[in-house]
């Protein structure tokens, strides 16, 4: 520009760049810089002028902010904010009481992905994996009764489920993907198991360009939404294919393409998510559920679905545990008044709310229904303790509390009240999405971030290691303690996660997330979750202090047989300390791997124990 414009000469333009150039990839070698040398010399000949005087000048229409079926609210005001003409919106457009509705994500069609997912329904397996390990719920299936396809669109895919718990013979099975919800990361086919023999690069999913599909894809999307979900007391929870017909309340976040947190988030919301309670530190987490205008939580078809709040950084454990004490009481007042009543109400339906056995999505029904029985019969009674009790009988329905956040909130800033929270044997669950650095904050270091990472306020290496605890919570000898990594074994993470929520205890899972923030290509997350696994670098494992002497501690992942350096150095938080101080990153390898196997030999001796 400075050349052609004559501000400067042309070879002095070139010099100055060439100058910066050399200053600012220094470190990155002399490779790097003569590549950098040669787009500049190849710059001005690869110049092309372009006439726009005869362009005439106008306004860009671009699409829709939000769709057409959208509540008001959301055209009206939402939209406007989405569109950057939030100023123009007057204050009487906005609630009074500061609520915001649910489940708007699902009306704002970004659209970024140059290419989608396409399923191929003659090679799938129907094992639910694509879409477990979708950040962003652009990937669903459906079982449904085959008279619905009645009404389909002519191109809309259907074969037979798979599975003796199906009947094939009035049953179909369809995958189907929101190509606007889509982000284009490409996880879903790097992680999908089945390739055809014909070419194996084909798999039962694939990635196609976007815009040929988009047509056609939001009419089979829109009409397969419009399919009844699936009778939950039919799906085995047990199984990753079974948790994936389960409709999740957690959708279409703004989260980085490829995160690796949001999977862990839809799990839960998929199997509690109906009656979830979830307080929210904040952090990556907190900012991708609630990040307004839209929110990614939403609720089902019966206007059930997820109570979700964030408090402080420092205190969300707390502020956690505040909630589930509240809602014990709430429960404790709803039940007293229900006894006071029960000749009015009837000993029947008093005994059975109380003793209901509400392990399973059976029960969990049945339970909906004694309460709305039960509002039935006292809405004619006026009384305050009656008034009182039709606002409280829900606290009567079982409760699944989480205490979610990052490793920054649970290894750092609230360490304290976590550890506070694992002593009191409560029945919450925590779960950490470890990132192992502040992800949200710009990748500073934390207490989980690894010997041997380069992270703001450890560019040349984390010197010690990483706090481990997970040893810290079981030394609490009262928690469920697990570690779990979705991407390198699945079924272990579904598994485990029913094991913590099921603990009539505290639970924590400390779950690995991968992130933009270690330096790689996020559609290979999962392959990378496989390689820490296989290092020794994060081993998965369980402990539950119920079970029986010798059963207590399951180490569910086998000893390495990868060397860690082939994990560590193929991501830029490790690599890039090679290329700064090549001698340093030898010495803390070593110290990496004398972590690797000091803390094999631990989890060898509590199996032991």
């Amino acid at each position: 520009f400075f050349a052609i414009s004559g501000i400067l000469p042309k070879e002095e333009a070139i010099q100055k760049i060439k100058a910066a150039i050399q200053k600012s990839y220094a470190a990155k070698g002399d490779a790097v810089i003569q590549k950098n040398f040669e787009a500049v010399d190849k710059t001005i000949e690869n110049l092309t002028q372009i006439d726009y005087s005869k362009d005439v000048i106008g306004i860009l229409e671009t699409e829709k902010s939000v769709t057409d079926n959208a509540p008001d609210f959301v055209k009206n005001v939402l939209a406007k904010i989405l569109s950057f003409d939030g100023d123009e919106l007057p204050v009487s457009a906005f609630p009074v009481d500061g609520t915001y509705p649910v489940g708007t994500t699902q009306y704002e069609k970004r659209n970024i992905a140059d290419k989608a997912p396409v399923w191929d329904a003659d090679l799938c397996s129907q094992c639910g994996k694509c879409f477990l390990i979708c950040p962003h719920a652009a990937i669903r299936c459906k079982v449904y009764d085959k008279e619905e396809l009645a009404k389909a669109p002519s191109n809309f895919k259907h074969v037979a489920p798979i599975g003796k718990e199906f009947d094939k013979e009035k049953e179909a099975y369809t995958l189907q993907v929101s190509v606007e919800d889509c982000t284009g990361c490409n996880l879903c086919v790097e992680y999908c198991p089945i390739s055809s023999k014909a070419d194996p690069k084909h798999k039962a999913i694939n990635m196609q360009e976007q815009l040929p599909l988009k047509e056609t894809e939001i009419k089979n999307w829109d009409f397969f939404l419009s399919l009844p979900e699936i009778d939950r007391s039919r799906v085995n929870k047990n199984t990753v294919k079974g948790t994936q017909l389960l409709q999740p309340l957690f959708e279409f976040s703004g989260a980085c393409s490829g995160c690796g947190e949001t999977p862990y988030v839809k799990l839960l919301s998929q199997l509690y998510g109906d009656r979830m309670i979830v307080a929210n530190a904040t952090g990556c987490s907190s900012i991708y559920g609630a990040n307004l205008p839209t929110t990614p939580w939403t609720e089902n078809n019966e206007g059930f679905g997820p109570a979700w709040a964030n408090s402080l950084f420092e205190d969300n454990a707390e502020f956690g545990l505040g909630i589930k004490m509240a809602y014990d009481k709430k429960a404790e007042i709803a039940a007293g008044i229900m006894l006071k009543y029960q000749d009015v109400i009837g000993e029947a339906l008093v005994y059975e709310i109380m003793h209901a056995d509400q392990s399973n999505e059976a029960g969990i029904k049945k339970q909906r229904d004694n309460i709305r029985e039960l509002r039935r019969r006292i809405d004619r009674i006026n009384t305050f303790e009656t008034q009182q009790l039709f606002v409280l009988a829900e606290h009567l329905v079982k409760k699944s509390h989480w205490i979610v956040g990052g490793d920054g909130w649970a290894y750092d800033i609230g360490f304290g009240g976590l550890d506070h929270v694992l002593s009191t044997g409560e029945n919450v669950n925590i779960i950490v999405l470890d990132t192992e650095v502040y992800s949200n904050t710009g990748g500073q270091k934390s207490k989980s971030t690894p010997v041997g990472a380069s992270a703001k306020f450890s560019v040349n290496g984390k010197e010690n290691s990483k706090k481990d605890m997970a040893l810290q919570a079981i030394a609490h000898g009262s928690a469920y303690v697990a570690q779990i990594a979705l991407g390198a074994n699945d079924a272990h993470a579904v598994k485990t996660i029913q094991e913590a929520e099921a603990f009539p205890g505290t639970s924590l899972v400390i779950a690995y997330s991968h992130c933009i923030a270690h330096g790689y290509d996020m559609s290979h997350g999962a392959e990378h979750q496989v390689n820490a696994v296989k290092s020794g670098y994060w081993p998965l494992f369980r402990y539950n202090p119920l079970k029986p002497k010798g059963e207590r501690f399951s180490l569910d992942s086998k000893e390495s047989s990868l060397p860690l350096k082939d994990f560590l150095y193929n991501e830029t938080r490790f690599s890039s300390l090679i290329r700064q101080n090549a001698d340093h990153a030898a010495e803390l390898l070593v110290s990496a791997e004398n972590g690797v196997a000091k803390r094999w030999e631990r989890l060898l001796a509590l199996k032991d124990l």
